[in-house]
């Protein structure tokens, strides 16, 4: 049974940094790529950073030179991280983690982020 277990939001102060995680444990296919996408309020769920299994990694113009994805692995999971850094009032919202393997596509649950003084 997979699993995509997701923590790390919260609340923080304009200038202030988070660091998600999303551990993902159950997969037996090839894992293609991980990523992290994010939901506003009222909007359609938007593409924030991904790495590849090349580790090639990619960026939403909105957070580049402020978010960094990793990834690491053991036997039982892989986990993907998006450290958050210099986080702005308007990178509130709901962050999804993404896991697409050679068979299917896997979200995680949602945390919130809320960047506000």
């Amino acid at each position: 049974q997979v699993q995509l277990v997701e923590s790390g939001g919260g609340l923080v102060q304009p200038g202030g940094s988070l660091r998600l995680s999303c551990a993902a444990s159950g997969i037996t296919f090839t894992i293609v790529r991980m990523g992290w996408y994010r939901q506003f309020p009222g909007k359609q769920r938007e593409f924030v950073a991904l790495l590849t299994n090349s580790l090639t990694t990619n960026y939403a113009d909105s957070v580049k030179g402020r978010f960094t994805i990793s990834v690491s692995r053991d036997n039982a999971k892989s986990t993907v991280y998006l450290q958050m850094n210099s986080l702005k009032p308007e990178d509130t919202a709901v962050y999804y983690c993404n896991v697409v393997t050679t068979s299917a596509t896997y979200w995680g649950q949602g945390t919130q982020v809320i960047v506000s003084s």
